[in-house]
């Protein structure tokens, strides 16, 4: 029995659009290529175990000197404290408004605007707010109880920046984190609760651990986009000059995205300056991949740990 096939038949749109999208991707791959090759061209001869390592005691403004070990250990202080904040108020708002709040029910509604309009506020308005709420009401409230004479909590902080920063990226946490939930079959809260478990044992044993993948997305998003902020901590913990690192919460520290920032605007010499700027670029672009990283890995552990489960 002879069968025929029919000839499939060239779908010029679908073509054009597919071009098209490809040509997209490859202008995005090609510009991000672009950028890094530039910048490891520029400060890469600036990278050295000395640069890396060293710290501000000589000049921070010769190359031959400078070191940037305390802007290093400034600016991972403030985001793995920031993502200590973040997630844990992130997940359970994010629980909230999926698994317990009615969708019409104005709360509801108020808090999704609220998170909404979070989301498109300027980072230098969170700094602001940094100043106002954190170090002058919480940090002059806790230094009026001590009793102190100094203020200890009412200034600039490595603690203020970091929450600063975790209220700057807490949208980013709940959304990623309410996709993620949305994700789950709802077959599976539904045999969790026909067993005999309760809401609350289902969300927490069932629900969140398979939406993991999820949360771990949006910290790396808030790792991201917190990593190379200034305009949040400008007034709320960093610091133009400092001898040592931070060895206490409430302690000022030097920040690389600062640092740059620094370089680029109050350096007594810009050319001279210059390598130190791009190394410190290429050190903080380094330092924000690392830390992307290791929650990717998690992330695609906890894949890997979920398929065998399954």
């Amino acid at each position: 029995m002879t069968r025929r096939f029919a000839k499939t038949r060239f779908d010029a749109t679908a073509a054009i659009f597919t071009g098209a999208t490809a040509a997209s991707t490859l202008l995005i791959l090609g510009i991000l290529a672009t950028i890094l090759l530039y910048l490891f061209w520029r400060g890469g001869s600036q990278i050295s175990w000395q640069f890396v390592t060293g710290g501000t005691e000589t000049d921070m403004f010769d190359p031959s000197k400078a070191g940037i070990l305390p802007m290093i250990i400034g600016t991972a202080a403030r985001v793995l404290l920031m993502t200590l904040f973040v997630i844990p108020i992130g997940v359970t708002t994010a629980v909230y408004l999926t698994e317990y709040a009615r969708t019409t029910a104005p709360l509801t509604r108020f808090i999704r605007g609220a998170v909404n309009n979070l989301a498109g506020v300027p980072s230098i308005v969170f700094g602001l707010f940094g100043v106002g709420f954190f170090i002058s009401f919480l940090g002059g409230s806790i230094d009026g109880l001590t009793g102190t004479s100094e203020p200890r909590w009412g200034k600039p902080a490595l603690l203020w920046a970091s929450m600063t920063l975790a209220v700057m990226t807490l949208p980013v946490v709940i959304v990623a984190t309410e996709e993620a939930l949305k994700a789950i079959a709802p077959g599976l809260r539904e045999a969790s609760l026909a067993l005999g478990a309760t809401k609350l044992e289902t969300i927490w044993k069932i629900v969140v651990p398979n939406a993991l993948p999820g949360i771990l997305t949006g910290a790396i998003l808030a790792i991201s986009r917190a990593a190379g902020e200034v305009a949040p901590i400008l007034f709320t913990g960093a610091a133009y000059f400092l001898k040592d690192t931070p060895k206490a919460l409430n302690d000022q520290f030097m920040d690389l995205a600062y640092h740059v920032y620094v370089l680029s605007t109050q350096s007594p010499n810009v050319d001279l300056t210059r390598p130190i700027l791009f190394g410190t670029v290429v050190v903080l672009l380094a330092l924000t991949f690392s830390l992307n990283l290791v929650a990717v890995l998690v992330r695609a552990k906890i894949r890997r740990q979920m398929r065998a489960a399954h």
